[in-house]
């Protein structure tokens, strides 16, 4: 039985982090988290939440040009509705932080109410079950624990030929600070971080030019999604060098200049280094205890994130398990469970969803086309948006809905949804997916009508398959 002389530290106040201390109080614990940043971490303060706030942002002046199609007039018919929309760098990024700082201090305040104590500063192991923490105010504590939770999450990786400067030459988590829109933005990198902020800033009105090292954008993605979303990028007037790679960047009198490995050169305004991320491992008392990395620098876990040391556990992007919020929250319950006795199941990310937040969005579970390729017992059905009459109404003209299932069974493996607000649509098909749903469970379930959701339930039925 868990008493409060059971001790626990959290190193690292992110999703994984404050999840596993919730958990951790609930089931009695003595708990203990340390965050030098903010509680929320880069999830809260930095990147999802401030990065999908601006896409949010730059949704609202894109359907600008939707209405118009739909026979809305906002002014002159002879252009388009967003060139006279003024955009507000400054107040944008000060709503958007404002609205970070607001989530950090709720998440603040449920942990203290549920009896977990907040530590402002820097902590790290300085041997088994002691973890060491300098503090905002230039103190040190000691902390004594039963158990230690490492979620220290990930940083932005950077060139050595490109070193961030917070002015011209920026990181994703710099660019709330900027008071006016990029004139033209660079973004170097088209992996999910750089293909979301790169049409971001084009739907504000920035030009945009996008590096690409790969022969498509989104290259870890579905390549039917991948390449619709490219061929929209395009067409709405971005930029995409496709197959090059930036070997550099300076600034120059009025701006920066990327050098290709090819000898080309990209000038713009602006910058933006998108090229990945580095688990923040080093520096914490690792190696001192003995915690196994990967070669990638990587905490190595197993499905419960216990990690190679007795009572030491590790969630989130430190762990490189899945990049994701979701999953690292549920990496840390998970430790908690397990660690305090409670009942628990490993981590499973069959049925953990994704989502892309382009426009439209890329959400995806489950089984890829590429494992569909590979094997012989598989199914898929692809279903344009195009031809679904809530799509029709609204002016939606670019996405599909794709289902696979397992051929005889019709068991639901996988999905893809493209399409606006695809997050919201995928949650059915992850639900098919986790519970081992047929096809013809989905497609028996009766779908609002019209509803872009019909698209989901139609696709199921034309996987059928008959005795």
């Amino acid at each position: 039985m868990i008493t409060r002389e059971t001790a626990v530290a959290v190193v690292g106040g992110g999703p994984g982090g404050y999840e596993a201390a919730l958990v951790a109080a609930q089931l009695g614990a003595d708990v203990t988290v340390v965050e030098k940043h903010g509680v929320g971490g880069a999830a809260v303060l930095t990147d999802c939440v401030p990065s999908k706030a601006l896409i949010a942002t730059a949704d609202q002046r894109a359907d600008l040009d939707v209405a118009v199609r739909l026979g809305v007039s906002l002014g002159s018919s002879e252009r388009s509705p967003t060139e006279g929309a003024l955009v507000e760098a400054r107040a944008i990024n000060e709503r958007i932080l404002g609205l970070a700082a607001a989530q950090s201090r709720d998440i603040r305040t449920s942990l203290e109410q549920a009896g977990v104590k907040v530590l402002d500063g820097a902590g790290r192991l300085a041997g088994p079950g002691l973890v060491r923490a300098e503090t905002a105010t230039g103190g040190q504590v000691d902390l004594t624990a039963d158990v230690v939770l490492l979620a220290t999450g990930a940083t932005p990786r950077v060139l050595p030929t490109a070193v961030p400067d917070g002015e011209r030459i920026l990181t994703w988590q710099q660019i709330y600070a900027l008071q006016e829109l990029p004139g033209h933005l660079v973004v170097i990198g088209s992996g999910v971080t750089g293909a979301e902020l790169a049409q971001a800033f084009l739907g504000l009105g920035s030009a945009v030019t996008l590096v690409s090292s790969r022969e498509r954008v989104l290259p870890g993605e579905d390549a039917d999604a991948a390449t619709l979303i490219e061929d929209v990028f395009r067409e709405r007037g971005m930029q995409v060098l496709s197959r090059s790679r930036a070997q550099g960047v300076e600034r120059s009198a009025d701006g920066v200049r990327v050098t290709l490995t090819d000898g080309r050169t990209v000038s713009g305004t602006h910058a933006l280094l998108a090229v990945g991320s580095l688990p923040q491992t080093s520096g914490i008392g690792l190696q001192d205890v003995g915690v196994e990395l990967s070669g990638s620098g990587h905490i190595v876990v197993d499905r419960v994130s216990r990690t190679s040391v007795p009572g030491i556990y590790a969630a989130g992007d430190c762990t490189g398990v899945l990049p994701l919020a979701s999953v690292a929250a549920m990496q840390g319950r998970i430790a908690m469970w397990h660690a305090l006795g409670d009942a628990v199941a490993p981590l499973n990310v069959r049925g953990v969803a994704a989502n892309i937040f382009t426009d439209p969005e890329i959400a995806t579970v489950g089984m890829s086309q590429q494992m569909a390729d590979e094997l012989a017992d598989v199914q898929c059905v692809a279903l344009p948006l195009a031809r679904n009459p809530r799509a029709k109404m609204q002016g939606i003209t670019a996405g599909f809905v794709k289902l696979f299932c397992r051929t005889g069974y019709g068991t639901v493996l996988g999905g893809v949804v493209v399409a606006p607000k695809a997050s919201e649509l995928i949650f059915p098909v992850a639900l098919a997916v986790q519970n081992r749903l047929s096809v013809d469970a989905v497609a028996s379930t009766i779908t609002v009508y019209p509803s872009l959701s019909g698209s989901i339930a139609e696709a199921a039925r034309q996987l059928h398959q008959s005795e």
